[in-house]
């Protein structure tokens, strides 16, 4: 059992997934596109990883505004949300994403990366951010 974690943008997608301990989270890719309403092949890979990786569960990230509100972005993740379910058949987390995509920017400066190949990295390292929050929130409400 693994869990994928997901950051929706307006082109990308950066996919993450657990380790079957589900204790640290992965990047593995990013799924790129043309055009952002054009989904058909950016689910189609997502199903491939799922029965790569045996994913029973999808932590997407939900970019809420920072006065909690919803903004386009989160309006189109709960849409893609639905549409992941819908494909997968899998129960599909919501989980607030707010300010990974600068920690992840952070981390890659911190590293040394230039600006000009941060922007190759970004989502997939978000993604990475966004599961290993969830993860780590499931093992301390294991301990409760």
């Amino acid at each position: 059992m693994r869990i994928m974690g997901l950051d929706f943008g307006s082109k990308t997608v950066g996919v993450a997934i657990s380790d079957p301990l589900l204790i640290t989270a992965q990047g593995i890719e990013i799924i790129r596109r043309k055009e952002e309403n054009k989904l058909r092949q950016t689910l189609a890979r997502i199903e491939e990883l799922i029965v790569e990786y045996e994913v029973t569960e999808i932590v997407l990230g939900f970019p809420k505004n920072m006065n909690d509100t919803l903004g386009e972005r989160a309006k189109l993740s709960l849409e893609f949300k639905d549409k992941l379910e819908r494909r997968t058949g899998l129960c599909v987390v919501m989980w607030d994403e707010r300010l990974t995509t600068v920690a992840a920017d952070r981390v890659m400066m911190e590293a040394g990366i230039r600006r000009e190949h941060r922007r190759e990295h970004v989502d997939k390292i978000a993604a990475i951010f966004i599961l290993q929050g969830y993860l780590d929130y499931r093992a301390g409400k294991e301990k409760e």
